[in-house]
């Protein structure tokens, strides 16, 4: 498979692949809009037959384990898409990576790509190498289809929880993300569009990884935690999820304008002081002049002021190419908008936890999860993995994948 990212060169104040690299190789879903997937291919020529092969050549052990409390076996179920060899595929029971087609759609409009789980026990797949995310349902199946992009190729929906109108909004459900391929497993679990399924990961093979594993009570103290923070309180949607604060924005459930206060007194304050961010390409001193934030350095690099948008998303005045020398300082300047650090140290990236989250503006949500994670680890919003806080594991020589459902 053709990588966009290169092992080892990364966003500089992470190590090994991020969540954003996963997504760009995943082809996953945009984090702004219910649009369609971008599974869709990049190359549509080769062979079914050259896609659709088993996992017996690679492919990596999966056990699904239910240990939630709440849903039976017969009542979870598993999806596992994503794209191979730059094809949009589903993965079957056996292992197999399919092309999906418009003709899986059933007569009710919907794929059923749902993997049931065995009567009891750990329920044992092969996950082939691919890149993309592993969803679960409980009580309910996932109604996903497949439709045609602007060029009349096969496209997987995917399921968008923080969207009203979307078919899936009243399921509960929730994914993980990975990459599989020929140098490794990469993968994570992720709260940047929603927290909703409290699942861990157990990465086995040179060493022993795990993540994601959520305290005794964990999810209900984060639901309590959103709902006492005022702008955030109508994230949480009944019992079924929180949404990302991001899309809750976009929704007109969160304040469009909730962080401004805060960046005009970064603007102020670094009008009169230097901001340094040290990266790996070097040290960034940068001063707002002209209402833009202009860093000296390695290389000269403008910052507009960010919207509350740019700041939830990341995005915007805040995008981070992965070239190695603006990618690493819009990184740091998201993480410290969202853990409202920036006031606090003119030194960034501050990697301390106890430092973040302690003023009243601020991400509540990603606060919340990070408290409800057992390790403090979550990905809370896209650059959470700046100084290595996130739900991310590796291994370059994996034997086997384990995602728990664990107790709610």
């Amino acid at each position: 498979m053709s990588l966009s990212y290169s092992r080892g060169v990364t966003r500089d104040i992470t190590r090994g692949i991020t969540r954003r690299n996963l997504l760009r190789v995943a082809g996953g879903a945009a984090l702004a809009v219910p649009a369609l997937s971008a599974l869709s291919p990049d190359a549509f020529a080769e062979s079914i037959d050259a896609v659709a092969d088993t996992a017996a050549a690679g492919g990596l052990p999966l056990a699904v384990v239910n240990r939630s409390g709440e849903f039976n076996n017969s009542s979870v179920h598993v999806y596992i898409v994503g794209t191979r060899n730059g094809r949009p595929v589903r993965v079957t029971r056996r292992g197999k990576a399919v092309p999906i087609h418009v003709s899986d759609n059933e007569a009710n409009g919907f794929t059923d790509y749902a993997i049931p789980l065995n009567g009891q026990g750990a329920t044992r797949l092969s996950l082939p190498r691919m890149s993309g995310r592993i969803y679960v349902s409980l009580g309910k199946k996932l109604k996903l289809k497949v439709v045609l992009d602007g060029n009349g190729r096969p496209a997987l929906q995917q399921p968008a929880g923080w969207v009203k109108s979307d078919p899936n909004y009243p399921v509960l459900h929730d994914c993980v993300e990975f990459t599989y391929d020929a140098d490794g497993m990469f993968c994570n679990t992720t709260m940047v569009d929603m927290f909703s399924v409290p699942m861990s990961l157990k990465l086995t093979g040179r060493g022993q990884h795990t993540t994601g594993a959520i305290k005794n009570g964990g999810r209900a103290n984060a639901f309590a935690a959103v709902r006492r923070a005022d702008a955030f309180a109508r994230l949480a949607v009944r019992d079924l999820r929180i949404i990302a604060p991001g899309h809750g924005l976009d929704a007109g459930l969160f304040p469009k304008h909730y962080f401004d206060p805060y960046t005009d007194k970064v603007w102020r304050r670094y009008a009169e002081r230097d901001l340094r961010v040290r990266t790996n390409a070097g040290l960034y001193t940068g001063r707002v002049a002209g209402g833009r934030l202009t860093f000296r350095g390695p290389a000269t690099l403008t910052f507009d002021k960010p919207s509350t948008r740019d700041v939830l998303f990341c995005d915007g005045s805040l995008a981070a190419p992965n070239d190695g020398i603006r990618g690493p300082v819009a990184a740091a300047l998201g993480a410290g908008f969202n853990r409202s650090v920036l006031l606090r140290n003119s030194a960034q990236p501050t990697t301390d936890p106890s430092t973040f989250y302690d003023v009243p503006v601020t991400n509540h949500y990603a606060k919340a999860i990070h408290a409800a994670a057992r390790n403090g680890k979550a990905y809370g919003f896209p650059f959470d993995d700046v100084g290595n806080h996130a739900t991310y594991i590796q291994d370059l020589a994996p034997r086997q994948l384990q995602l728990t459902i664990t107790p709610f």
